[in-house]
């Protein structure tokens, strides 16, 4: 199989992978999720449901998600066949897989049997690692198709330069660390908590607030979510300035500081319209849509910085 197919093969699985992502937060910020009863995987005992809002979006939901499922079975398979020296394209194709069929077993479950706020946060974080990897396996591809179009005779003998272990392992601590963050986002969400800290940049009118309940929650939140940006400003920074041989560790750096910004003022928009429902969905999903990209970058970027620096063990 060709390279360009395999490339819009993992474009389309990796769009609908985005669809099903995005499809789990709407139904959990238009509190959807019960949208079919305690039934899986019939809604209201029928295959096709009512028509009622919660219940079309909870069913469009499970049939995203396992669109996303077959996607993934199917980049894994293609893959495997087609590239048998690629054991990274392959180790991403499996991720996602893994990870499809692990978020969506999880919201069945959700569905049949009553689950915590903190069950339902990793849930979500399952979803994202598998909309990561193919992520990583859509851009993985694309490298490959551009290094095959700038493939010539002259540039076999161009020198691979090495990355630092420092800065492999700063992008590896970066990318957990944003995990961590997305994790206490995803369990603000599901225990209600974003109320808890009305107002931006201070918390109900305060530098530190009164840490109980729901405020202590999404105050911990904005803290963590300042330390990424700190955090995603340095790994930028080195990317960009001490990698003047690597375009694509410099675009990717270029990348994960431009997300991270809009990221803080998507987050500061969620405060700021707490009041306002329709405006408030918006900004939650735009908040949903540039965390899960800058998740995939930072994932994309952790795997080639590891890739670069085993470089020092040949040249």
């Amino acid at each position: 199989m060709k390279t360009k197919h395999l490339k819009w093969l993992s474009y389309l699985s990796c769009f609908v992978m985005f669809l099903a992502t995005l499809g789990g937060s709407v139904v959990t910020k238009t509190e959807s999720g019960l949208g079919c009863g305690n039934e899986w995987p019939l809604c209201h005992g029928k295959f096709v449901p009512a028509h009622t809002l919660a219940s079309m979006i909870e069913y469009s939901h499970r049939a995203i998600s396992g669109a996303a499922g077959l996607l993934a079975v199917g980049a894994f398979v293609a893959f495997w066949m087609f590239r048998k020296k690629r054991k990274d394209l392959q180790f991403y194709a499996l991720l996602a897989l893994i990870f499809v069929m692990v978020q969506a077993f999880m919201g069945a479950m959700a569905v049949i049997y009553p689950t915590s706020s903190g069950v339902m946060a990793l849930h979500f974080g399952f979803s994202l690692v598998a909309f990561a990897s193919s992520i990583m396996l859509a851009l993985g591809v694309r490298q490959e198709e551009i290094a095959e179009k700038n493939a010539t005779p002259q540039s076999a003998g161009v020198p691979l330069y090495p990355v630092s272990a420092r800065f492999r392992n700063l992008t590896w601590f970066a990318t957990i660390y944003t995990y961590i963050v997305v994790y206490i986002g995803a369990y603000v969400s599901h225990t209600d908590s974003a109320g808890g800290c009305s107002g931006w940049p201070l918390c109900n009118n305060e530098l530190i607030p009164d840490l109980s309940g729901g405020t202590g929650i999404a105050f911990m939140h904005r803290i963590a979510a300042l330390l990424l940006l700190a955090l995603i400003a340095l790994v930028g920074h080195l990317a960009y300035w001490k990698h003047p041989h690597h375009k694509e560790i410099r675009k990717l750096g270029i990348a994960a500081t431009v997300l991270i910004i809009i990221q803080v003022f998507t987050g500061a928009g969620i405060a700021l319209t707490l009041t306002n429902y329709n405006v408030y969905l918006f900004t939650s999903l735009a908040h949903i849509v540039v965390l899960a990209s800058l998740f995939g970058v930072l994932c994309y970027l952790s795997v080639r910085t590891w890739q670069l620096s085993r470089l020092q063990l040949t040249v």
